[in-house]
């Protein structure tokens, strides 16, 4: 999943929201320096993503790519994803998504000492240009996806992939609720069980 979906599953912590954030940026035990909270929300991180990539359902909607898109295929369908928690985020979240955004980049100031160096450079993009947010626009979505395919040495051409989007928009629609469901329960189930973990 992208960034709105691990935040979102999260829960309120903050720290635990930064923590997920920054769990791609954040390799095999470094996450031990941490705040306990920032340590939960990257071993969360991992395991959403470990989920993730073995659900049916998400290998389904990733497959619908591969012939295009090859190894960039899941990054892709994680954007894809973000795209619909954003745009339907009624069905997930009581408070507007530009509140839920708001509040989330003022924890990213307010707990800057914390973040790791990836994260403080972000930072700056992230805020002024409203990420969070953006991902429900298919315009916005679209210029994401060519900004990240500028980070890859290999031509990736995921801005190409929008079409793709289009072409199958209520077949990944439907995908994304499927599999949001299931990964709801696992991420709840697992915040617990690290907490718990971490405690020992």
């Amino acid at each position: 999943m992208n960034f709105l979906a691990h935040i979102y599953l999260s829960g309120t912590n903050p720290r635990i929201q930064i923590g997920n954030f920054m769990g791609d940026g954040i390799r095999g035990k470094d996450y031990k320096h941490y705040h306990t909270d920032i340590q939960t929300g990257v071993l969360l991180h991992r395991s959403i993503d470990s989920f993730t990539d073995f659900h049916p359902v998400f290998r389904q909607s990733k497959y619908r790519l591969v012939p295009k898109y090859n190894h960039f295929s899941g990054i892709i369908v994680d954007m894809f994803y973000d795209h619909f928690l954003a745009k339907e985020w009624h069905l997930y979240h009581h408070h507007q998504l530009e509140d839920f955004a708001a509040d989330f980049y003022q924890n990213l100031e307010k707990y800057k000492d914390e973040l790791n160096i990836k994260t403080r450079e972000l930072l700056p993009y992230i805020t002024q240009q409203n990420w969070l947010v953006r991902y429900a626009n298919l315009t916005d979505l679209q210029q994401i996806l060519k900004q990240m395919d500028y980070r890859f040495s290999i031509k990736s051409n995921m801005h190409e992939a929008v079409e793709d989007l289009y072409e199958h928009y209520e077949a990944f629609q439907r995908e994304f609720h499927l599999f949001f469901k299931d990964l709801m329960v696992h991420a709840e189930t697992e915040k617990k069980r690290i907490e718990k973990e971490l405690k020992k």
